[in-house]
Order: C-alpha cells, then structure tokens, then sequence
C-alpha cells in the first residue's frame, strides 16, 4: 500500500514538472502594432481600414450574464488531470507586442524622414511599390528622374535593411525571436493596407495598382 502511494505520488510530481505553458503569437496585438508604427513612418494620410469587433464563438455556451458557461463532462470529455490538480497540460500565456524601445524607435524614426525626403515621391510617382513579404521594390525606374535614380535605389536599399532589422528587434525585443516571420508578414499586410490610393503593391498575381 506504501510502496503504491509513493508511486502515485511521485507520478503526480512528474506529471506536474512537465506541464507546458504554451505562448502563442498574439496575431491582434501585433496587427495594432504594426498599425501604428507603419502610420508613423508613412504619415496620417494614409489610413488602414478599421478591425472589425471580434464576434464571440457561438459554440461555446454562455451564460445570460454573457460569460461563458461550464460545458457537460460529456460534452467536453473528463480531465483527468484535474485529480492531482493539473488544471490544464497545455496552458496558453497571452502577450503583448512593444514597439516603444529605443532600438524600435531610432529605426522608425530613420525610416519616417527617408520617406518623407525620398521614397514618397518614388510610391507617387508608381516608381516604386511594396512586396508581397514587407520589403520595397523599384519597379520601374523610368518613372524616376534620372539625377534621382542613383540616391532613390540606395535609398530603397537602406529602407530594406531597416526593415528587416525592425521585424527581427521586435521579436527579439519582446522575448521571441522566433515570431519574427510572424511578425514580418503581418507587417507586410499593413504596409499594403496603409498604402495610399495610387501606389503599387505586390501580391500572389504580381504586382497591382491601389
């Protein structure tokens, strides 16, 4: 009977020892994020399309106060682990995106006076054009003054190294560096999205007009 106990326990413990919290990539925080940092560096005329309300899951019932109501064990199966007071093997941690570090900002802010001193005229002029994975492209350099296309080219060139340092300092920045794809995709959708009327834009197809 000892001997039974003891191994019960020292199931338990391990059992506890290997609960696993899992953090998951805060898509909404990030999409906020880069929202604001994209509408920094490009100005306040371009503007994104308002996020819809998120709409609740119908399949969870609730309760008519509105919080979610506790779901049959025949629905939602036993939990077994709750005998030994594991609440859940897999438990979500949510995060928050930071863009205000001092390396985030000096980046942005780099980023916000070349556009205004130079790749804005490049985007109005269709010269240039945003891609598919969050960098800028010139695209067609005849519409570019030829005393410019010189400076613009090395322009684009530093605005894509910037870019692809900031999509890895916000990773980095908020205790993830592997989100950083993540975090450069969704990037990259704000861009387009906060493009102005006019510019160029890569998608799966090629390259389109807004």
């Amino acid at each position: 009977m000892h001997r039974w106990l003891g191994t019960s326990v020292a199931a338990a413990l391990l059992l506890t020892a290997c609960v696993t919290i899992n953090v998951y990539f805060p898509a909404a925080e990030a999409k906020e994020a880069a929202r604001e940092f994209v509408e920094k560096v490009i100005g306040d005329d371009a503007k994104s399309p308002a996020t819809p309300e998120a709409k609740p899951d119908s399949s969870v019932p609730t309760t008519p106060g509105g919080s979610a109501s506790l779901m049959p064990v025949s629905r939602r199966g036993f939990d077994w682990l709750s005998l030994i007071g594991i609440a859940s093997a897999h438990a979500q941690e949510s995060a928050d995106i930071n863009i205000k570090t001092p390396a985030i900002q000096a980046i942005q802010g780099r980023m916000a006076t070349r556009f205004r001193n130079q790749l804005q005229a490049g985007f109005d002029a269709g010269a240039l054009g945003l891609t598919r994975d969050g960098m800028i492209e010139v695209r067609d350099a005849g519409k570019l003054a030829l005393k410019d296309r010189v400076a613009i080219t090395q322009a684009v060139a530093d605005d894509n190294r910037d870019r692809k340092a900031v999509y890895r300092e916000i990773a980095v920045a908020n205790g993830h560096p592997e989100w950083e794809a993540q975090i450069r995709q969704t990037f990259a959708q704000q861009w387009i999205a906060s493009a102005r009327g006019g510019w160029w834009y890569q998608d799966a197809g090629g390259w389109k007009q807004k």
